[in-house]
């Protein structure tokens, strides 16, 4: 019996009750080229343009999945977990460092603030020549900038052993377009992938991004005029990768070592140039729990870091094999609670990175939570990590020692994103708030807080290429749909007249100890800027309080627009662009101004 073939499926949308724009479903992307005072950023320096909108196709669920809309907002049934549009950026050949200690020059914004009353920080180093996944380039200051740390370089069983090919970047062995797996449910490759890769340009512009069970690998360039044709989709089955980072320390004019988390709990390591691929934690072996961090170890060629949603931190090689874990050692651990009893362990090392036992993975295995880790982000000078959780704290983590040395907590609800200064003085931070939040790694306390946002705040970013060594440009996204942007000095906020203290009378014997000591033991926090002394433990660990509003100098935006159509879900600063991306597939390339313009042609606020 004859049957025929089903029908083709053609482009559909879903509608949304509320008036909410459809979601582009299982059909090509598109680029477009909006023009219109809409889609300007006006700020003192000049006028940001929107030169590329794409809109990336969010694919159908596949047909194994048994998915049941539910029009109720409020309904609190369990859902797969998921995430909004994530990017990670490479730059095939070193860009131009931003000049972060360069005096500005006598057309920006940042020749007019005031004098920053914060001293240099006398031992500082970065070392790394790509754009992070969290929009922060990290460059260095001299050329004497120090060697950087390697995490677990200490444990000679870390120590790759030495071979005749020890000087080839190894691959994964498996080709993600031959598989077979059920992990992986479709791979659709460009028509002229391989032509299109090995002539790709030298200073291109390559962009990974995820959008529900789809991951695609784009290009870019500024001279490319197919930027909507992917170079390889990935479809998988059931997972959606949640998170992703490419290795900054192996990249190279033909290698891209990109890791990726997945809802399901399994990582893949993916080579973007042999299109071959191999599985971490592959069915949950290790932790059941989905990824919703990642990030390759600074320095490391093999090392990375996940953060597991049941408020865990593991290490993993991406070379060694998995092996059921079992912790080396166990004691409960008790949540935070702002105003009650405070957690006497909060760090948890369940397998240290000196252990004995590195045969098989997890490398290092600590839980810092009983929340989920909603994100994180490695201090410039490699020394510090940052991690933010659900439960609404900002933990501080001395990682090469495996200690935790700060705990702050938000002033409402949970933080959602992080990140640093490009000098590695400054953490910045948002959540559901409504607020981004500038903490100093120097004073260890709060520095300011900037509303401007009307819903949860969902990413935050510095430009590096608007900072100095006095003045930083900061921008934030949320919920709420907007962009905004933020100059910030020390000198030029405006502190309560309840205290009348300076920030330097302050800052100068914790910096001294923060920056040339490397030392366990830790100071407390000066209890003259809060009004109740922060509590510190036995391994110097500080636990700070909440600040209080009146006692927290607040700093405004210097611009506030709605951007997008949709909530926003990532941001990053570029050389030529601010790029933003929103929860249903847009990615938005403002151009940098190329000269002054006329700020009162074009509304700051909508």
């Amino acid at each position: 019996m004859f049957v025929p073939p089903p029908q083709p499926r053609l482009p559909q949308h879903v509608s949304f009750p509320g008036g909410m724009n459809p979601i582009l479903l299982d059909t090509s992307n598109t680029v477009g080229h909006p023009t219109g005072p809409e889609y300007q950023l006006a700020v003192a320096e000049g006028v940001y343009y929107l030169q590329d909108d794409l809109h990336l196709a969010t694919p159908l669920p596949h047909h194994s999945e048994h998915h049941t809309a539910n029009p109720n907002p409020l309904a609190t049934a369990p859902r797969p977990p998921t995430t909004g549009l994530k990017l990670s950026l490479s730059w095939m050949n070193p860009r131009r460092p931003p000049p972060m200690y360069n005096i500005a020059t006598s057309g920006s914004t940042r020749s007019n603030l005031a004098t920053s009353i914060i001293k240099e920080s006398e031992k500082e180093s970065r070392s790394s020549h790509e754009t992070s996944s969290d929009g922060l380039a990290a460059h260095p200051a001299n050329a004497s900038a120090a060697k950087t740390p390697v995490f677990g370089e200490d444990n000679a069983l870390l120590t790759p052993a030495i071979s005749k090919d020890s000087a080839k970047r190894k691959k994964p062995k498996t080709s993600i377009v031959k598989s077979h797996s059920s992990f992986i449910s479709r791979v659709m490759p460009h028509e002229a992938m391989t032509k299109r890769i090995q002539e790709h340009t030298t200073d291109g512009l390559f962009v990974f991004a995820n959008i529900n069970r789809a991951f695609q690998w784009l290009d870019l360039s500024p001279n490319n005029e197919s930027k909507a044709q992917h170079v390889i989709k990935i479809l998988f089955t059931k997972a959606h990768m949640l998170c992703h980072d490419i290795n900054s320390f192996t990249k190279g004019p033909n290698h891209l070592d990109i890791i990726m988390g997945a809802s399901t709990a399994d990582i893949m390591w993916f080579e973007a140039f042999s299109q071959k691929y191999a599985r971490i934690n592959k069915n949950a072996v290790i932790n059941p729990s989905p990824i919703y961090q990642i990030k390759w170890l600074p320095g490391s060629e093999n090392l990375f870091l996940a953060a597991h949603m049941d408020g865990t931190l593991i290490v993993y090689d991406k070379e060694r094999d998995d092996a059921a874990f079992v912790p080396e050692e166990s004691h409960p651990l008790v949540s935070h609670s702002k105003g009650s009893e405070r957690n006497h362990r909060p760090l948890l090392v369940k397998k240290s990175v000196n252990s004995r036992n590195q045969k098989s993975n997890p490398v290092a295995s600590w839980k810092i939570s009983n929340h989920r880790i909603n994100d994180l982000a490695f201090s410039p000078d490699c020394r510090h990590l940052a991690v933010v959780t659900e439960d609404g704290f900002l933990h501080i983590i001395d990682y090469l020692n495996e200690q935790l040395t700060d705990i702050y907590p938000s002033y409402y609800g949970a933080f959602l994103c992080v990140c640093w200064s490009p000098d590695g003085k400054y953490i910045l931070t948002g959540g559901q708030d409504d607020l981004a939040s500038i903490w100093s790694l120097t004073e260890r306390r709060l520095v300011a807080r900037c509303p401007g946002h009307h819903s949860w705040v969902s990413s935050v970013a510095f430009d590096p290429w608007r900072c100095d060594d006095r003045n930083y440009r900061f921008g934030s996204v949320g919920e709420d749909r907007r962009l905004l942007l933020w100059d910030f000095n020390a000198a030029m906020l405006h502190r309560p007249k309840v205290v009348r203290l300076s920030i330097s009378s302050h800052a100068a014997p914790l910096l001294r100890h923060r920056t040339e000591s490397q030392a366990t033991t830790r100071f407390r926090s000066d209890s003259n800027l809060t009004t109740t002394a922060d509590s510190v433990d036995g391994e110097g660990m500080v636990e700070h309080p909440v600040e209080s509003r009146t006692r927290t100098a607040e700093l405004p935006p210097v611009m506030s627009k709605v951007i997008d159509e949709d909530p926003m879900s990532w941001l990053g600063f570029e050389e030529d662009y601010i790029i933003t991306a929103c929860a249903q597939g847009h990615i938005r390339l403002w151009a940098r101004p190329q000269e002054a313009t006329n700020s009162s042609q074009v509304d700051l606020h909508s």
